[in-house]
């Protein structure tokens, strides 16, 4: 699923916290992934994620 910048940006601040209180990890972390962030980016990109995006259906009219 392609999602917009803000998508993104929300996506991993959630999972960055989710990991840093403690949740677990759904990929095998590299040694140069140190913090939460990295992770996440890492779990974005092979997507893993374990957060979904619900969208409401764009209203067309004038």
């Amino acid at each position: 699923m392609e999602y917009t910048k803000y998508e993104t940006a929300r996506l991993l601040g959630a999972r960055a916290l989710q990991i840093k209180m403690g949740a677990p990890v759904m990929i095998k972390v590299p040694k140069e992934a140190t913090r939460p962030l990295d992770i996440a980016r890492i779990e974005l990109e092979k997507d893993v994620l374990p957060i979904t995006v619900s969208r409401k259906e764009e209203q067309n009219g004038g």
